[in-house]
């Protein structure tokens, strides 16, 4: 069974350099005849395609359209899209309770972030997945509405409010924060300098345990994302024990996991998440699996999704897992 079920529409900044990546994967399924890039011809053709691209808004069933062209060229039977929660205006306060935004300097940087990807509102998303659900069937697919949740400490009962009113077919955790520290944004790379590893990877781990212990999710998501510069700790023992507890937490709770190449084909580590010492220990408790590639562009769907779900099936893993109004189904790999 072919699979991805960490699949995102679009998210800003928006930029010259978003400019660029849109332009690259529209031009990936539809590219002018007889224009030779580099031309005035092609730049003229490539404004306009953008600025149609932005006029149309962020749902929009042609975007959509790309991601069902290139799930029916790789053969995929289920995809699941879903949204960072910090995408919706519906979910400021949520945010701005749980993140550093005061005037130091990584403040106003997140300020500015936040303000500049939280521009949607969530009945648009919603509303564009359920009406496309039965043209992707028609086409052989099935099509899942996911959201992708940040989770802090503390903020269970915000959360579960803020999901409450919505029919997901699955809901994933995620944690992209460190006491109010967006770890994985480039421009806050360095602050891992300055950090002890040892104690970061610790208070990662535990907010990772708490995600999966609040019964929340559905499955959660890159367990080990904090290495995404490729700041680790040289500690076997310690990271061994934290594998084993993460593993533990999932199995206790029912709750599954990913294997997501999003930090392989984007990120400065190149390396699977989790990684191969992680997914051994996960596979040997038991812990239950889905694959994605974590696109956030229509081109890189599917990424390396059958890669991850032949290394599982080489360690022993039968199924993977697949989601339907919040409950579980097996597939056979």
């Amino acid at each position: 069974m072919k699979m991805d079920y960490h699949v995102h529409l679009e998210e800003g900044p928006y930029s010259f350099g978003w400019l660029e990546r849109t332009s690259q994967a529209i031009t990936a399924f539809h590219s002018p005849e007889g224009l030779e890039k580099g031309s005035k011809e092609f730049i003229t053709w490539q404004t306009n395609v953008l600025k149609h691209r932005l006029d149309q808004g962020c749902y929009s069933e042609e975007w959509l359209d790309f991601y069902l062209i290139r799930a029916k060229q790789l053969g995929l039977k289920e995809v699941g899209i879903v949204d960072h929660l910090y995408r919706f205006k519906e979910t400021k306060a949520y945010f701005e309770k749980n993140l550093i935004l005061d005037e130091s300097d990584l403040g106003k940087m997140q300020r500015y972030w936040l303000d500049s990807v939280m521009t949607e509102d969530m009945n648009n998303f919603v509303d564009i997945i359920m009406r496309s659900k039965e043209k992707w069937h028609r086409e052989g697919i099935e099509l899942k509405l996911g959201m992708e949740a940040d989770y802090f400490v503390g903020s269970e009962a915000e959360l579960t409010e803020l999901l409450s009113e919505y029919p997901w077919d699955y809901v994933i955790g995620s944690v992209h924060f460190v006491d109010g520290w967006g770890f994985d944004n480039p421009q806050t790379a360095n602050k891992f300098e300055d950090m002890d590893l040892k104690a970061l990877y610790e208070r990662f781990f535990t907010t990772v345990e708490k995600a999966i212990r609040s019964e929340l999710f559905d499955f959660v998501a890159h367990l080990d994302n904090l290495k995404v510069f490729k700041f680790k700790v040289d500690d076997t023992e310690f990271m061994m024990n934290w594998y084993k507890r993460i593993a533990d937490a999932l199995v206790e709770t029912g709750t599954a996991t990913e294997v997501n190449a999003g930090l392989f084909y984007r990120y400065p580590v190149q390396e699977m998440c989790p990684g191969p010492a992680f997914v051994k220990v996960l596979v040997d408790r038991g812990v239950e699996f889905t694959v994605s590639s974590d696109s956030h562009f229509p081109d890189d769907l599917g990424k390396y999704t059958v890669v991850n779900a032949d290394m599982l099936k080489s360690l022993g893993v039968e199924k993977l897992v697949g989601f339907e109004r919040r409950e579980k189904k097996d597939f056979s790999i």
